[in-house]
C-alpha cells in the first residue's frame, strides 16, 4: 500500500472491485436508492444521522407524503415539523431541515445545488451531506465519510492509531476521495455505507466473511479489546459503534 491518505492504485483497484461485487449480492434495497431527487435524498441523511435504518423506513416515506417537496418545508410551522418526526427524535434535525428548505427556496428557487462549496455553505449540511447529496441525486464523484464509511477505511487503509483524532479523519477524507471512482461512483458509496452496516462492523466485525481481509490492516480483529489491532500495535479507543 502507499502512503496513509493514498492508497496504491492497485489497492484502489483491488478494494472497488471487491466492494462492487459484494454490494451487487448484498446491497439493499432501500427507497432513497430508487429516487435521484435531492430533496429526497436529503431528507433521508438528515433521518438517518444517529438512526437506524430500520426506524426511518415508515418515517421517510410518512414525511414526503405530507412534505412532498422543499417550498412545503418551508412553509410550514417548525412546530409541525417537529410533531411530524416523532418518534425519531433529536429534533434540531427538522428545525435543520426547515432553515434549509427556506435558505432554498429564497436563494435558490427551491431547488439544492449541485455543487459541494455551496451545499456546505447552508446551515445544517456538512462536508458528509454535500458529498451524499452529490453523489447520490447528482451523480457526481464526491467522497463521503459518515460512521460506517469510516469505521471501513479506518480498519482497511490505515489500522492504528486513534480513529477520532482530526489528523486521522483527514487521512480518512483523503482516502474516501482517492478511492470514489469516476464512473459508479453512487454503487460505491452506497456500497461502502452497507458494507460498514452489515460486515465492518463496530462489534464483532465478520472478518471471516469479509472480502477485504487479505488487504485489511487491521485485520484479525481483536475481540477482547473490540477494536482492530495490528501485531503489536498498542490498544486503541474502539471504533464507531453505531451501524445504520
Amino acid at each position: 500500500m502507499a502512503g496513509e491518505g493514498n492508497p496504491a492504485p492497485a489497492d484502489r483497484r483491488r478494494f472497488r472491485a471487491r466492494l462492487l461485487k459484494w454490494y451487487r449480492d448484498n446491497g439493499r434495497d432501500l427507497p432513497w436508492r430508487r429516487t435521484s431527487d435531492p430533496y429526497h435524498i436529503l431528507v433521508s441523511e438528515v433521518m438517518l444521522q444517529q438512526t437506524q435504518v430500520e426506524r426511518v423506513l415508515p418515517k421517510y416515506a410518512e414525511w414526503l407524503e405530507k412534505y412532498p417537496t422543499l417550498e412545503s418545508v418551508a412553509s410550514a410551522p417548525v412546530e409541525d415539523l417537529v410533531k411530524a418526526w416523532y418518534p425519531l427524535g433529536y429534533n434540531v434535525r427538522p428545525r435543520r431541515l426547515h432553515a434549509i428548505a427556506r435558505e432554498s427556496v429564497e436563494r435558490y428557487g427551491g431547488r439544492l445545488p449541485s455543487d459541494g462549496s455551496t451545499l456546505q455553505s447552508f446551515k445544517g449540511i456538512g462536508s458528509y451531506t454535500a458529498g451524499a447529496i452529490l453523489s447520490f441525486a447528482f451523480r457526481q464523484r464526491a467522497p463521503i465519510l459518515d460512521t460506517n464509511v469510516a469505521r471501513v477505511l479506518f480498519r482497511v487503509f490505515v489500522g492504528r492509531g486513534e480513529p477520532k483524532a482530526h489528523r486521522t479523519r483527514k487521512t480518512l477524507w483523503a482516502v474516501s476521495a482517492a478511492l470514489v471512482p469516476a464512473r459508479h461512483a453512487f454503487d460505491f458509496n452506497q456500497a461502502l455505507m452497507d458494507f460498514g452496516a452489515m460486515v465492518c462492523i463496530a462489534r464483532k466485525p465478520r472478518c471471516l466473511l469479509c472480502p477485504m481481509a487479505s488487504m485489511c490492516r487491521a485485520y484479525p480483529f481483536n475481540p477482547e479489546n473490540e477494536a482492530p489491532l495490528q501485531s503489536g500495535a498498542r490498544k486503541e479507543t474502539p471504533i464507531w459503534k453505531a451501524e445504520r
